[in-house]
């Protein structure tokens, strides 16, 4: 009731509830609300809305006819608590919980929910309510233009009521894609409040109904159908949310994705632990990619670059980056391309590209034609994807120059501005970059400057915080100890294993 008071008094349109406190009121009921979300949800938000308007009479709120209070859901899904990968036919008009990152959104349009019409013969009003296949009710969407006599209808668009209606697509997160495979993605449709909730790179838990929409089916697939899950509740993942923090009653659980970690009483012990020794950081960088020998500095720089600054906004509405970028120039076999796929693995949010793999565009932000309307709108890019996490870039003196343009912005303001197509906004990129690049001639030549060796503009070069130079020099010893290293780490037998 507590919340529900707050839902009234704050004027906010939606309740969330924990599937968790139904279940613990009565399992059966929870079951059926995951199994028929379409004859449950309905219910639930009639008594919702009758009990909030007498809270609101007994407080003294005056509410009209018109006033709703829209209920989602959090808690505990069990099985039907799944990333897009895992949507299957079985779970069709079931309530499920998803977790993705947003890749694109579609603009805010207005839906009509109540149409009033005017006949001027007989001097009448006729009203008429909507509905479509993401709303689950029998409403026709048919829109009348004349009465039962015959006589036209004109429409009184003062009168008629709409909804806020978006789609926004989810993608699987990329580092819990298997490998070797594509993330795979799924249309949620947002409508009321819900729409402009998230936006483009938020990793977000999404609560919906999967549902098969009819319909645009060509004749050599007149069997497929279009799938989307209508959203009745969304959460988004922030820096510092925790796994089992509470929303309005409801929890939410982990979730994979950056701050989303569960500590146990030995993981905090620990880090008191290595807090209090004076050789901490040493510790942690030589932790940082043990199979790789030496490289000592390397190691200290991405460890700080993973701890990152402190990021400034000051009053006078200058932004100072706390995000540290790191450039690697050197000749090829000198684990270079390890450092980077060991920041992958243990980087909260990691996003991996090429050079010549990717463009300007692929890095920053598109502006591609939606398959529904036509209209033009923004796809994110790897940077965007990846805000408050790295960019981890390969082979980066591969890209072309026009490319390499398109990234200026984003490593010393952390944004990404558009201005094309009609379309001007700017999004967030807040991102390190973590790049590493070959010389021109292919080995570093220590006779010539180092503008010399390295194939990249002064204007890209001053946007690396930290650069370093790798070289395989001839030296018997060096190549004797890391020798030995690659031996010991061919003959290392885990515990528990025979050699």
């Amino acid at each position: 009731m507590e919340a529900l008071e707050q839902v009234v008094t704050q004027e906010s349109p939606r309740l969330v509830i924990s599937v968790d406190h139904i279940r613990e009121f009565d399992a059966e009921l929870a079951t059926h609300l995951l199994a028929e979300p379409g004859e449950f949800i309905p219910a639930f938000e009639t008594v919702v809305t009758e009990a909030g308007a007498s809270l609101a009479t007994q407080a003294g709120i005056a509410v009209d006819s018109r006033f709703k209070v829209s209920v989602g859901f959090g808690g505990s899904f069990g099985a039907q608590h799944i990333t897009p990968r895992g949507l299957r036919a079985r779970l069709l008009s079931r309530l499920v919980s998803i977790e993705g990152i947003v890749t694109r959104c579609s603009l805010v349009r207005p839906k009509v929910a109540r149409s009033v019409h005017y006949a001027e013969g007989s001097k009448t009003f006729y009203a008429k309510n909507y509905g479509d296949q993401g709303s689950g009710t029998g409403f026709s969407s048919a829109y009348p233009t004349s009465n039962d006599k015959g006589e036209p209808l004109t429409t009184e668009f003062g009168l008629s009521r709409y909804t806020d209606h978006q789609t926004v697509n989810i993608q699987e997160m990329p580092e819990r894609a298997p490998p070797g495979q594509l993330p795979r993605g799924v249309d949620v449709v947002l409508d009321d409040d819900l729409v402009d909730a998230v936006k483009p790179g938020d990793r977000v838990a999404i609560v919906g109904v999967y549902r098969a929409l009819g319909g645009k089916a060509t004749t050599a697939a007149s069997a497929i159908f279009r799938t989307v899950v209508v959203a009745n509740a969304v959460r988004v993942f922030g820096a510092g949310s925790l796994a089992g923090t509470r929303d309005n009653g409801a929890d939410v659980r982990d979730a994979g994705v950056p701050g989303a970690m569960a500590l146990t009483d030995s993981d905090i012990r620990n880090i008191h632990m290595i807090a209090e020794r004076p050789d901490a950081f040493e510790l942690l960088a030589q932790s940082l990619a043990p199979s790789i020998c030496g490289h000592t500095e390397i190691k200290r720089a991405v460890l700080l670059q993973q701890l990152s600054g402190v990021e400034r906004n000051l009053e006078n509405g200058t932004h100072i980056r706390g995000d540290i970028n790191v450039l690697m120039v050197g000749d090829p076999s000198t684990a270079k391309s390890q450092v980077l796929r060991y920041v992958l693995r243990i980087a909260p949010l990691a996003i991996a590209t090429t050079g010549r793999g990717s463009s300007g565009v692929g890095l920053t932000a598109a502006v591609v034609a939606d398959r529904d309307t036509g209209e033009r709108r923004l796809e994110a890019g790897a940077m965007v994807l990846a805000d408050r996490g790295v960019v981890c870039i390969d082979e980066f003196d591969k890209m072309a120059d026009a490319d390499r343009v398109a990234i200026h912005e984003v490593m010393e303001q952390q944004t990404v501005t558009v201005a094309k197509a009609g379309i001007h906004t700017t999004l967030n990129a807040r991102c390190s970059v973590l790049a590493a690049a070959n010389p021109v001639y292919g080995r570093y030549d220590p006779r010539r400057p180092p503008h010399q060796n390295i194939a990249l503009p002064d204007s890209l070069l001053s946007r690396f915080d930290l650069l370093f130079v790798v070289t395989d020099s001839l030296d018997e010893a060096r190549d004797r100890i890391i020798s030995s290293h690659v031996l010991r780490m061919h003959r290392y037998v885990p515990p528990g294993t025979e050699p």
